[in-house]
């Protein structure tokens, strides 16, 4: 043991060097931790940053979307009544015209009673409409 304590004052400085150097690693090591820990964190920040940019562009398309859809079922709607009018004009049109047709032959078999002479032949323009030849 004597020789251990004679050695003491060469393995003082060597132990004392190690621990000052043990130290230096340690503290390193756990400011690289806090670095890295740091980082991930940093990088997680930018990930989730990422994730609701892209989560608000999605939404914002879907809103875009929404507000498109709306409006072609709108303009949708705004046709088909619009068709559906034009549709009833016409049918009054021609329930119209089947009336002044079938008036129109009730004058001229009363005309052609009343009156001994030929009867006037219509215009060009109903002629077709009453089934009469257009000369």
């Amino acid at each position: 043991m004597e020789w251990l304590t004679s050695l003491a004052p060469v393995l003082t400085p060597v132990f004392g060097a190690m621990g000052v150097l043990g130290g230096a690693w340690l503290m390193h090591r756990s400011n690289n931790r806090k670095t890295d820990a740091e980082a991930e964190t940093a990088e997680a920040a930018t990930f989730v940053t990422s994730v609701q940019t892209v989560t608000n562009g999605f939404t914002q398309l879907l809103e875009q979307q929404r507000e498109t859809n709306a409006k072609t079922l709108e303009r949708v709607t705004t046709l088909e009544n619009r068709v559906e009018r034009l549709e009833e004009e016409q049918r009054q049109w021609r329930r119209w015209k089947a009336a002044a047709v079938d008036y129109i032959h009730q004058l001229r078999a009363m005309l052609a009673k009343l009156y001994t002479g030929p009867t006037p032949a219509p215009p060009r323009e109903i002629a077709e409409d009453l089934g009469d030849d257009v000369p």
